[in-house]
């Protein structure tokens, strides 16, 4: 379909409905030890006797694929051979939850871990607690952080220098590689998911568009960006990505956080919030209509939002099982030129714990993209002398067997994916594809002018 002959209008239309009563659901035990028989087949398979998944709070999801849990403000090794022996290197405050973990192994103490100025205990140097017998040197050994470097040398490891140099010194340079592709590559493990995880990250994408749309609802001129990121947040759940509520000029003095900085007519405003499994991203102006507009952004609408709106609509009319990666990265390119709109990163990536954990989409992409995958469609266009738009939100890409487990084992979700499909197609005037489920029911609803909450922009009929 040739998208720039598509027609995008601005319409008096309803919003998507809340969704309330959201629940968390848990990871079973069933698909936590699908997860490190996963792992286990992938390290036999790379020729790994040894792999040691590094821990800190900003950097953890690996780790946490494993364990089910994070080490907060400590940082962790977790040693796991092809046999399935486990090690954890933990510090002082996280011997507590060693019980807890989802994947029983041994316990190693190591103050090093630790905050600044806690008891060291006497403790032995750092090389004598990361002793030789932890580490099978029969083959390769792995060191997983969270970077790919776009896999241009497996010898860049983006672990602590003294992690790095201690193993180096029992496992030998040639035989230590950069292995996080195992987890988030191409073909990592932590690519595609089964139905208790996309049911476990959905409540996360859910909430965040829940939040989302009772923020837009709440806008009004006089309001503070603390005052929008109080709604945004929500039932203690933890953040994967900075909540943004930024209006009018951003990053003033280098900050990244709401302040009491008030709401003003004719300001861009910026609001993010992202859960685990899902993110919600809206870019546009505090306005009624045109007239509030600076007189040379007048034409927003045609400029930025309708273009961007149709790269969206090509995103989500198009994805399916089977199709490469570069082939979506064409198909942007096709509908939103980056020459001429700007943008620069990835249109669109993975999600899981982590708000953006890697990407198949890219120029000359052989990722042929799979039932189980959980999306973040990201577009960002970036035009000189004009703000940006944005109406970001996840998917799932699901075949028919996957849909009927969903229906089978979690009906209450069946029925807001379907809720959300008829919302999109009906509404929205988009043709979703079969293989994409919307993890969200602010997807892909965008408001350009925020102060009109009964206007949105949809496909004209």
């Amino acid at each position: 379909m040739n998208y720039k002959e598509k027609q995008v209008e601005l319409s008096t239309i309803p919003a998507p409905e809340q969704e309330q009563q959201l629940s968390p659901v848990l990871l079973s035990d069933e698909t936590m030890k699908q997860r490190c028989e996963k792992v286990l087949k992938e390290m036999k398979k790379q020729g790994f006797s040894t792999i040691v998944i590094y821990e800190d709070l900003e950097h953890g999801s690996n780790f946490e694929y494993l364990t089910g849990f994070l080490t907060r403000f400590e940082e962790a090794l977790l040693i796991l051979h092809e046999d399935g022996t486990v090690y954890y290197v933990l510090g002082n405050e996280n011997l507590k939850l060693a019980k807890h973990t989802r994947l029983k192994g041994e316990v190693i103490h190591c103050p090093y871990f630790s905050l600044p100025n806690q008891p060291m205990y006497d403790a032995e140097n750092f090389e004598e607690i990361l002793v030789n017998d932890l580490f099978n040197k029969e083959r390769k050994t792995g060191l997983v952080g969270w970077k790919l470097f776009t896999g241009r040398d497996n010898k860049l490891f983006d672990l602590p220098y003294y992690i790095v140099e201690t193993i180096k010194q029992h496992v030998g340079s040639e035989n230590l590689v950069n292995a996080t592709s195992l987890f988030i590559g191409d073909n990592g493990v932590r690519t595609t998911n089964n139905i208790n995880e996309i049911a476990h990250y959905e409540f996360g994408a859910a909430l965040a568009s829940a939040q989302m749309l009772e923020t837009l609802d709440s806008l009004e001129v006089g309001k503070t960006e603390m005052e929008l990121g109080h709604t945004l947040t929500s039932s203690g759940q933890p953040n994967n990505v900075v909540t943004i509520a930024a209006t009018g000029k951003r990053f003033e003095q280098a900050n990244l956080y709401p302040t009491d900085k008030v709401v003003s007519l004719g300001d861009t405003l910026s609001l993010t919030v992202g859960y685990k499994g899902g993110l919600q991203s809206r870019s546009a102006f505090v306005a009624n209509d045109r007239a509030d507009l600076p007189t040379n952004q007048q034409v927003y609408l045609e400029k930025v939002v309708f273009p961007y709106f149709k790269a969206v609509t090509a995103w989500l009319e198009n994805v399916h099982i089977g199709m490469k990666g570069n082939e979506l990265y064409q198909l942007i390119e096709e509908v939103l030129p980056k020459n001429q709109y700007g943008w620069h990163l990835n249109p669109g990536h993975y999600v899981a714990d982590e708000e953006w954990m890697a990407s198949p989409i890219y120029p000359n992409s052989e990722v042929v993209l799979k039932s189980g995958m959980m999306f973040q469609v990201d577009i960002i266009p970036s035009i000189e002398g004009m703000p940006g738009a944005s109406a970001e939100g996840g998917i799932v890409l699901a075949d028919q067997q996957l849909k009927t487990d969903m229906k089978d084992n979690y009906p209450k979700m069946w029925t807001r994916f379907e809720k959300r499909r008829k919302y999109v197609t009906e509404i929205l005037g988009i043709e979703l594809n079969e293989d994409i489920l919307l993890m969200g029911n602010a997807t892909p609803y965008l408001r350009p002018y925020l102060l009109d909450k009964k206007s949105a922009v949809r496909i004209k009929k």
